[in-house]
């Protein structure tokens, strides 16, 4: 496992919350990641939680006039698997299946192409044969 792996997967709350702001951003200034948050903390503890995240390696800045602008080092999709599979093994005990089923089930009025996921489900098949 890659150290921003390990690094990832302990981020606290907030911490993850910027991070996920700047996966949707790319690259942002403190007050752009601050907007993306929900209850946002103060400008300044923000400010230091990406200095964090700086020092940690998951994050670096230019500067650009008077400003930082930061973006993550990790790419965005090897971040998501982690997170999934986070999601997985806390709330459904490590079971896709049991993953899958509650996002079936979730909401109603979202149709599910199950084509779709029966391709999806086929081509994992194929990759890992």
């Amino acid at each position: 496992m890659a150290q921003n792996d390990i690094l990832l997967e302990s981020l606290g709350a907030r911490e993850r919350q910027i991070m996920d702001a700047l996966f949707m951003l790319g690259e942002a200034a403190v007050a752009q990641v601050l907007a993306e948050l929900a209850s946002p903390p103060s400008y300044s503890a923000v400010r230091g939680m990406l200095t964090l995240l700086e020092r940690k390696g998951l994050v670096s800045h230019r500067r650009e006039g008077l400003r930082y602008l930061y973006s993550p080092t990790v790419a965005p999709g090897k971040a998501k698997k982690r997170a999934l599979k986070n999601v997985v093994a806390t709330f459904f005990k490590g079971s896709p299946e049991r993953a899958v089923s509650a996002l079936l089930g979730l909401d109603e009025e979202t149709p599910i192409d199950l084509d779709k996921l029966r391709a999806v489900v086929e081509k994992s098949r194929r990759s890992k044969s």
